[in-house]
């Protein structure tokens, strides 16, 4: 796994923002670097990588100089992380169209379910370092 990988999140998610504060204590490599899309710095990873920036409705995982979205995303994420998680990157074996149909139904309703942030989540002081801005 590349050491270099950048998450980016929508910060203001409340879905988002707890799939962040899993992942950082599973990442106990600390592969992961997190930024909002919302972010300076977010921003100018998307237009780096011709990502559309009003579309905020995706994770994107930043690795190896290729941006990947959506299930895709989530499920290299998994690859990261501690004890079995690794093993859901099977899920990839279903077509990214099937596995993306879930995920935009799971992303256009985050807000309904799980709420919305007025601002970005303040990270914790031990994990304060793993975040770009």
């Amino acid at each position: 796994m590349n050491k270099s990988s950048i998450l980016l999140f929508d910060g203001e998610c409340n879905l988002c923002n707890s799939t962040v504060q899993f992942i950082l204590p599973r990442d106990s490599k600390g592969d992961i670097k997190f930024a909002s899309l919302q972010s300076e710095t977010g921003q100018k990873l998307l237009e780096k990588y011709n990502l559309n920036a009003d579309q905020m409705d995706t994770v994107v995982l930043i690795e190896n100089g290729r941006a990947f979205t959506k299930s895709t995303a989530a499920l290299r994420i998994c690859l990261h992380l501690k004890k079995c998680w690794p093993i859901l990157f099977g899920i990839t074996i279903i077509p990214k169209l099937l596995r993306d149909v879930v995920y935009d139904w799971i992303a256009k309703n985050r807000y309904k379910w799980f709420g919305k942030k007025d601002q970005c989540m303040i990270p914790k002081k031990e994990f304060k370092n793993r975040f770009l801005n």
